[in-house]
């Protein structure tokens, strides 16, 4: 019976499923050799920019005693869980904002939709950035630092999440980027001060209440510091972290985001 229901239809018409996984496994192929095989660095830089990024940010705080800031948690772990984080975020979001231009000319087959590739890419970056943040554990553990998470199924369950709010940011930045450019670089802009105010590098525990206040609006501190509770048993998170804040704010940025295609799909495949 299943195989029945997975077959296409007797008369040669496929279903609208068949047709949409197709269309997303050939556009996950293109966009998979394009990000690995284009540039014969391809594979090198995708390791070496977090690594580089990581080292450069960790390298002065830890001289100055990073350790004594964070409760039950060692600090270059920290640091490295957290930039993880934020960059499955930021990249999803930010890569988003090219695939509609990019698959242009793919939207004249109506089979084609200016969600797709957005989705597909996305779907690379998860990918891309597991593979990365495995080879980053294992490499810890060769230097001896404890990178395993104590809770993995908490950890890879708020790693899917923070993969869902990359998603649903890059729908919608793939929208409003491709419609009014500015906002491209407006979205590019923030993402220095964005990864300083979710306590990617810094410790948010630290600073006053009517400060922290006004931060825990910031959703990716939550997504960051839950990723961490995963990583580290004991771990003290943030005072104000809510998974039901941030699980709302991933729900409806995702509603978003997709009514946003549905809404612009004809404006966007004119671009």
């Amino acid at each position: 019976m299943s195989q029945a229901s997975n077959a296409p239809l007797s008369n040669g018409v496929r279903t609208s499923w068949q047709v949409t996984r197709s269309v997303w496994y050939a556009l996950f192929m293109r966009e998979a050799i394009s990000r690995t095989m284009a540039d014969r660095m391809g594979w090198f830089w995708m390791i070496a920019e977090p690594m580089a990024f990581t080292l450069i940010m960790l390298l002065p705080r830890s001289f100055a005693g990073g350790d004594a800031l964070v409760a039950n948690a060692e600090f270059i772990p920290w640091m490295i869980t957290g930039m993880m984080g934020y960059f499955l975020v930021r990249d999803g979001m930010l890569r988003s904002m090219g695939a509609v231009d990019a698959n242009s000319a793919l939207f004249a087959y109506r089979q084609v939709q200016p969600v797709d590739p957005v989705l597909v890419r996305n779907a690379v970056e998860g990918v891309l950035h597991t593979f990365i943040f495995l080879l980053f554990i294992l490499g810890a553990l060769f230097f001896h630092i404890d990178l395993v998470p104590d809770n993995a199924i908490a950890a890879i369950g708020w790693w899917i999440v923070l993969w869902c709010v990359g998603v649903a940011l890059g729908l919608i930045a793939s929208v409003a980027g491709t419609l009014v450019p500015e906002l491209a670089t407006v979205f590019r802009m923030s993402t220095m001060p964005l990864m300083i105010l979710s306590g990617v590098i810094l410790p948010l525990n630290h600073l006053p209440h009517r400060v922290l206040e006004y931060l825990m609006y910031n959703p990716l501190v939550h997504g960051v510091e839950l990723l961490r509770a995963g990583f580290f048993d004991g771990y003290k998170v943030v005072h104000g972290t809510s998974a039901i804040y941030f699980g709302l704010f991933t729900l409806a940025t995702l509603a978003l985001g997709l009514v946003m295609h549905v809404r612009f799909k004809e404006k966007l495949k004119t671009q």
